[in-house]
């Protein structure tokens, strides 16, 4: 095996221009966006062992600031984080090419399911396969919950706080924002009454080997300015809106593309917490403002998103997808689908890359800032909250086919009707879980088994 790493051109100092041959990385982050199946954990999971682990192109304290700072972002905070690095090691083209190719996989994949389902959605042989697959949904947010909990959980103050995040919004419906502040502030505080909360080892990739390609207190050679800000704000705002603009011009103010180039636009704006934070809102719009597809088509779509590369979040294509084959206005319903399907897409990950480049010069000049990183890692604490609620979220809707919410006081409760549960997804789940936690299968093997287990149903009398 050849060794990747090369030295940088000055000690103490990220050199400008590309830290690794650009070749070599356009390579490194296509194998990284084949991996990155199961969601942010699974992505980030694997962005860790490849960048942080193996090729030593960067070092653990450098990749986690990183990554919280991602997760303050609104948006999928793992293509983020692939923005991030590849900005680091090779500049804006590093960047722009980590962030596409994070999708790019999974947006062809899904845009293939998505008329796949469209076609075949009514035939009992498809109906069973995604009856199969949604359980196996369930295992999998699971095991993200553990998995970000072992990272970001190494201090009560740290669970406490998880927990009160996932009470915030499971049982009070309290805004996601709120949530974010609030954990941003109690991390400062235990910053200042507990400091040693912060005192972690080198965690994973901190195993004595060759020292990163990029150490952990090197200086990054971008200084941020208004002059570069100012052309990084205008651009990134052209290339965002500008395709959103030419659509209303052409199918009208009132169509569903508009609509949803529009929803979505602003999804990426007030949403935070990546995939997990966001579905719950737009599964409620999509389904209960928009009528797009029904709650059940919401649940399959984030399957169809889990079996295929890339960000969670890419299940608003097949939001979108569903959405505007049924309401092509003048188009045909495929062109329609196919419009409404990649100007979301478009929508929701442009942003990324504005918000990357134009934070990261200002971010890595304060990564040696105590009070920030504190309040940072309060956020990545709230976060495995987050996900403890999209679990729930999925588990009510999954096993039982009907909930209702119940308002005491200010407690919101999402209660399902125990009359209505599917004893068929509730016998996989607890396979799936099975598989993920006591066998520790792959992703890939879990879903097809669950798929397979879903077909076999027909089979029942």
């Amino acid at each position: 095996m050849t060794d990747s790493r090369q030295e940088p051109s000055s000690a103490g100092a990220v050199p400008a221009g590309d830290v690794i041959p650009f070749g070599q990385a356009v390579r490194a982050w296509f194998l990284i966006s084949l991996q990155t199946f199961g969601g942010p954990a699974g992505q980030i999971a694997v962005m860790q062992r490849t960048l942080v682990e193996e090729k030593r192109w960067i070092g653990q304290q450098r990749f986690n600031h990183a990554l919280n700072y991602c997760m303050l972002l609104p948006g999928p905070e793992a293509q983020q984080l692939a923005i991030y690095v590849g900005w680091l090691l090779n500049g804006t083209r590093g960047g722009l090419v980590a962030g596409t190719l994070f999708v790019l996989p999974g947006m062809l994949a899904l845009l293939v399911l998505s008329a796949v389902y469209v076609i075949w959605q009514d035939t009992t042989v498809v109906t069973a396969l995604f009856a199969g697959i949604a359980p196996a949904v369930l295992a999998i947010v699971a095991q993200a919950v553990i998995r970000v909990a072992r990272r970001s959980l190494t201090h009560p103050a740290f669970v406490a706080l998880a927990v009160a995040a996932f009470a915030a919004l499971a049982l009070f419906a309290v805004p996601f924002p709120v949530v974010i502040a609030v954990a941003a502030l109690i991390g400062w505080t235990v910053r200042q009454l507990a400091p040693r909360a912060f005192q972690k080892g080198g965690g994973h990739g901190g195993d004595g080997g060759p020292a990163p390609l990029i150490p952990d207190d090197a200086l990054h050679h971008a200084r941020p300015s208004w002059r570069s800000a100012g052309t990084i704000l205008a651009v990134g705002l052209a290339a965002w809106w500008l395709p959103v603009a030419a659509v209303a011009l052409v199918t009208g103010t009132d169509s569903v593309f508009t609509t949803q180039g529009l929803f979505f636009s602003g999804t990426a704006l007030v949403t935070f917490g990546g995939a997990y934070a966001v579905l719950a809102f737009v599964a409620q719009r999509a389904v209960e403002t928009y009528a797009w597809l029904t709650p059940g088509e919401m649940v399959r779509g984030l399957a169809l998103a889990e079996t295929t590369p890339g960000p969670l979040i890419m299940v608003v294509q097949f939001v979108a997808f569903l959405g505007a084959y049924r309401d092509p206005g003048a188009l045909t319903p495929w062109a329609g689908a196919l419009l409404g399907a990649l100007l979301t897409t478009w929508v929701t990950f442009v942003p990324c890359f504005l918000f990357i480049f134009l934070g990261a010069p200002y971010v890595e000049r304060l990564r040696h800032n105590t009070a920030i990183g504190a309040a940072l890692t309060g956020i990545t604490a709230a976060v495995v909250g987050v996900i403890a609620n999209l679990a729930l979220y999925f588990a009510q809707h999954t096993l039982f086919a009907t909930t209702r919410m119940e308002t005491f006081g200010p407690l919101h409760l999402q209660v399902p009707d125990l009359a209505s549960v599917n004893v068929l997804a509730l016998v996989i789940t607890t396979a799936a879980l099975v598989m993920t936690f006591v066998l520790r299968w792959p992703m890939l093997r879990i879903l097809g088994v669950c798929a397979l287990l879903g077909i076999a149903s027909l089979l029942l009398p």
